[in-house]
């Protein structure tokens, strides 16, 4: 399987077509008010209509109720949902055998030891997000710029797919890609100008390294494929 890219947090019509022209694979869009990334179920209702199937499309929520993740369901029609709160392994499952969805649940990690939790989710989720741990008096558990050590995901193989995620941006992403080898990329905060407006250069150059990043790190493997 070759890198996945996801651009999240998306919000205006002029930034979800740029990643879409430039092929993210994955578009993300929030349902929680306290990010600046928000957007109503209106206006989801709205970008969900512009995608026309050229990427797939991920709801992410914070500990949401399943009022929330209906309304949400309803209006996207996302191909995934992604849990970016405190969900426990059951609700990550009682919330994908309601909704028939694929989930991707978010980890925070700042330590090895934050990787435990790792497998009793993977039982339950079909992708996991590692992203980097908030801070202890932060509103939002993501979208907050900031990386953590990508080495402590050497070698971790829970059985799923892995998708890596916290303060990467076009600076950074091939490290990550060369240190991580993750199945997948997902940047929001590092392809804006400010938070919640995203920047259509960056979104650009985002993808671009990443795609070139994973050939260069991938280049033996898909030489022998061809």
């Amino acid at each position: 399987m070759s890198l996945l890219v996801k651009i999240c947090g998306l919000s205006t019509p002029e930034a979800l077509d740029v990643a879409i022209v430039e092929h993210a694979d994955m578009v993300g869009f929030v349902f929680f008010p306290p990010s600046p990334r928000n957007v109503s179920i209106e206006a989801a209702r709205a970008l969900s209509a512009r995608v026309k199937g050229r990427a797939k499309k991920v709801a992410l929520s914070v500990d949401a109720d399943d009022t929330l993740l209906a309304a949400v369901v309803d209006a996207l029609a996302p191909d995934f949902l992604q849990l970016h709160g405190r969900e426990s392994p059951e609700r990550v499952s009682a919330i994908k055998a309601r909704f028939r969805l694929p989930v991707i649940k978010a980890l925070a990690i700042d330590t090895k030891s934050d990787l435990a939790r790792a497998k009793n989710y993977a039982a339950a989720a079909d992708w996991l997000l590692f992203d980097a741990k908030a801070p202890a008096d932060a509103t939002r558990p993501g979208g907050l710029g900031k990386p953590f050590d990508w080495s402590l995901l050497r070698g971790v193989a829970p059985g799923v797919p892995l998708m890596l995620s916290g303060g990467l941006d076009a600076s950074n992403v091939a490290e990550a890609i060369r240190i991580a080898d993750p199945s997948a990329v997902d940047v929001s905060s590092g392809v804006e100008s400010s938070p919640g407006r995203k920047d259509i250069g960056k979104i650009r150059e985002f993808i671009r390294r990443a795609r070139e990043a994973y050939l260069d790190v991938h280049a033996g493997s898909i030489a022998s494929r061809a």
